[in-house]
């Protein structure tokens, strides 16, 4: 696997990385046992950069990639978390000092470490990105040794390049995929001025792209693609990249005749986004051996051709733009 630096932290991490928010919880059934076998075989394949945070089944996800960790022993991969949403609602109040201290000396023993690599602002309201004193906070937890570096998880491209005005912010995660293609506009050229790492959520629209899913398929009473198809419990852009599940289906099927040769459709999704040089990493999450190596697979494909980079452009812009461009 290729990788990139990310960003000013001048560190190396794969290109694919193992997003394990399913293995903590709200992806419908989860088991233990096949999680840690999916990230065991994701990190014996050479992956080395997780992406996780304290309120993935209320610090399950951390407390599984740590037994990982602990069984594996040698060299740690690089481990991003997230802090902020254990609030019981987002206000800008919320993001003290005091607040986020607890939250990160939880997820330090969570996941068993002495400092974790980076902690990102986990999608906090828009507000408070015009709050200097929020990442003033962020900025004395480095200076104690808790935290090597700290960025964003965001919601909305505004977000993105408001956060990047902040020196400290060494990254930046957001939602990026052949549904939701608004980033590439402005906020990738700016990332790539301010050597800001980008890491790439949601690649695969919540599974709307690798394919699978069909118009009688059925999620879950515990699966967000359920219980938050509108939004209902946390921001819908999180659940199929905010576009309605219907019209996923019919640019879904407009993609197919697009795949590679001996790949799929959840390959060529995931070789699309890292044509884009901005992109630092992209965490596709895994439930299950099989899943954790066809994603890493998919950085082994080569370059996609300009017509195909064309056709997928035609199809976001006459199918999908309309539902999600300006809305985040």
């Amino acid at each position: 696997m290729q990788k990139r630096v990310f960003g000013r932290t001048g560190r190396q991490v794969g290109e694919i990385g193992f997003g394990a928010w399913a293995i903590g919880g709200a992806w419908g059934r989860t088991d233990d046992a096949e999680s840690m076998a999916a990230l065991h075989a994701a990190l014996d394949a050479g992956l080395d950069f997780i992406d996780t945070a304290d309120v993935y089944g209320d610090g399950h996800s951390e407390r599984l990639i740590a037994r990982v960790l602990k069984e594996r022993g040698g060299p740690r991969p690089f481990v991003a978390t997230k802090a902020g949403h254990r609030l019981p609602k987002q206000v800008v109040e919320g993001y003290t000092a005091q607040n986020l201290s607890a939250w990160i000396e939880r997820s330090l023993r969570n996941l068993e470490a002495d400092t974790l690599d980076l902690v990102q602002l986990h999608c906090p309201p828009t507000d408070a990105y015009y709050h200097p004193e929020i990442f003033e906070a962020m900025e004395r937890l480095v200076e104690q040794g808790k935290i090597r570096h700290y960025g964003v998880s965001v919601e909305r491209v505004e977000e993105a390049l408001k956060a990047i005005e902040y020196p400290g912010v060494a990254s930046v995660q957001i939602i990026f995929n052949m549904f939701r293609q608004r980033p590439a506009e402005l906020f990738f050229r700016q990332a790539q001025r301010r050597n800001v790492a980008v890491i790439v959520r949601v690649p695969l629209a919540s599974g709307l792209l690798t394919g699978k899913f069909g118009p009688d398929t059925t999620f879950a009473e515990d699966d967000h693609r359920r219980f938050n198809r509108h939004g209902e419990a946390f921001d819908v852009g999180e659940t199929f990249a905010g576009v309605p599940y219907e019209v996923g289906l019919v640019a879904v099927e407009k993609l197919r005749p697009l795949v590679p040769e001996g790949a799929t459709l959840a390959q060529l999704a995931l070789r699309w986004i890292l044509m884009h040089e901005a992109v630092t990493v992209v965490i596709p999450g895994a439930r299950n051996r099989q899943q954790a190596l066809a994603n890493i697979a998919a950085a082994g494909l080569p370059a996609l051709p300009p017509q195909t980079m064309e056709a997928v452009a035609r199809i976001y812009e006459q199918d999908i733009k309309p539902w999600v461009h300006q809305r985040w």
